[in-house]
């Protein structure tokens, strides 16, 4: 622990990271109970109900099985727009806010797109996937993920054959999901394609199939391991290697608090516990309570991704997606580059200069503008003529610490000359608020 734990910036910085935010009288709250309990409380939240995410409405969703049938016809897009304001609302309203990351976070890990996918019903079980297995063991994940009918759709499991091996989802695993470039060798790769041979996906009832008919259920050799090796067994050996440790802590940190390399310190600390179960939770808990995930490194070390920049906004100016045009948020969000279910490609999204573009600033003050015309900002106008006080009310508003020199002399000439739309604005494209 440091002694920056007692400070209200690393109670915001841990409801930013372990969710979407807290409201400054949350945090107020929670730094009297202590960090400890702060966190209790987030961990707890793995495995509660979360009575206002699930109390949404869910969309009408087109099952596979329906979709499928000759001649039927519906608006698949339209389910994708709903689902993902869905989404959206489940992130802002969400009572369990660390799982509710880690969902994202996971559709991070395990990148699947709609684009390609093609029906929002697939998505959405892969979501509900991650919502109810994210907490519990990564290999049991994995394997589930696996046989998911969206990722058999997105890396061709499908066309795995026996008689031509798809080495897609075989390469993803190790290289993506599981143990991280250079981990393996190109004949791991085609031996684990010979493994999940007849891994497929029946249209008919939009579940998955296993084609024996189709499986080569000849001898294979793995990392090392050899026999009549199943895809199952491939998952379990490639979760369980000291490589698979180290790649899944160095990504769940470099999310949660810094970018780290799997060699990298912290990574070794972490990964000998968490190598011995795999336990998703204990891996959060292991992180949250790092003396290292509350440094100035920490707290600095991110910069928010747009869809956290959204819900975390949406979450302290207690709007709701009902207050906008229907579809418009997910579009903002396209335009920064991260709408929800459509990854630009297997390896997800990237972090902190990846996110930083002068097309990104365009799309940021987009955004900020269309959340700032919903905003009740009646404490701020009432300050009207008092700029250092107007300051100080949008300061609290976002839950922010502070201001550097050149930021409030900025917010405090637009709290002087303008409106208060407008320093709400300046204030959610500001450094200090970017930064996650």
């Amino acid at each position: 622990m440091t002694a920056r734990e007692s400070t209200s910036d690393v109670f915001a910085h841990l409801y930013r990271r372990a969710g979407f935010g807290a409201t400054q009288a949350e945090i107020d709250a929670a730094e009297r109970l202590g960090y400890d309990a702060a966190v209790d409380g987030l961990l707890d939240g793995l495995r509660a109900p979360d009575i206002a995410g699930s109390a949404l409405e869910m969309p009408h969703l087109t099952p596979l099985a329906q979709s499928s049938i000759p001649g039927f016809t519906y608006d698949d897009y339209s389910e994708f727009i709903a689902l993902s304001t869905w989404w959206i609302d489940r992130m802002v309203v969400t009572d369990t806010p660390l799982r509710e990351k880690l969902v994202l976070l996971l559709h991070g890990q395990f990148p699947t797109s709609y684009e390609k996918v093609g029906y929002a019903d697939l998505m959405y079980n892969q979501n509900q996937l991650f919502r109810t297995l994210g907490a519990g063991s990564f290999d049991a994940l994995t394997q589930a993920v696996a046989q998911d009918p969206a990722m058999l759709v997105w890396l061709d499991t499908g066309t795995d054959y026996r008689a031509h091996p798809n080495e897609n989802f075989a390469r993803e695993l190790m290289e993506r999901f599981t143990m991280g470039i250079g981990t393996y060798t190109e004949t791991d790769v085609r031996e684990a394609a010979r493994a999940f041979t007849g891994w497929t996906l029946d249209y008919t009832t939009g579940d998955f199939f296993f084609n024996s008919y189709d499986h080569d259920n000849g001898e294979k050799t793995f990392l090392h391991h050899t026999g009549r090796l199943q895809g199952s067994d491939i998952i379990d050996i490639a979760t369980h290697t000291p490589a698979s440790s180290r790649w899944v802590v160095a990504r769940f940190w470099s999310w949660l608090a810094y970018p780290v390399t799997t060699d990298d310190p912290v990574v070794a600390e972490i990964a000998g516990d968490y190598s011995k179960d795999l336990d998703m939770s204990k891996l959060l808990e292991a992180i949250l309570r790092h003396p290292s995930f509350v440094s100035t490194k920490a707290i600095n070390g991110l910069v928010k991704q747009p869809i956290e920049y959204l819900v975390g906004t949406l979450r302290l100016l207690g709007l709701r997606t009902t207050a906008f045009e229907e579809g418009s948020l997910v579009w903002l969000l396209a335009s920064l580059g991260q709408q929800p279910f459509a990854p630009p490609s297997v390896g997800g999204w990237g972090q902190n200069q990846y996110w930083l573009s002068t097309a990104a600033s365009n799309s940021q003050l987009a955004l900020a503008w269309t959340v700032s015309q919903y905003a009740d900002l009646t404490e701020v106008a009432d300050l009207s003529g008092s700029p250092g006080a107007q300051v100080d009310a949008i300061t609290r508003m976002l839950a922010l610490d502070s201001w550097s020199d050149e930021s409030y002399r900025a917010l405090w000439k637009i709290a002087d000359k303008g409106s208060a739309q407008e320093l709400l604005v300046l204030a959610l494209v500001s450094p200090e608020y970017l930064l996650n």
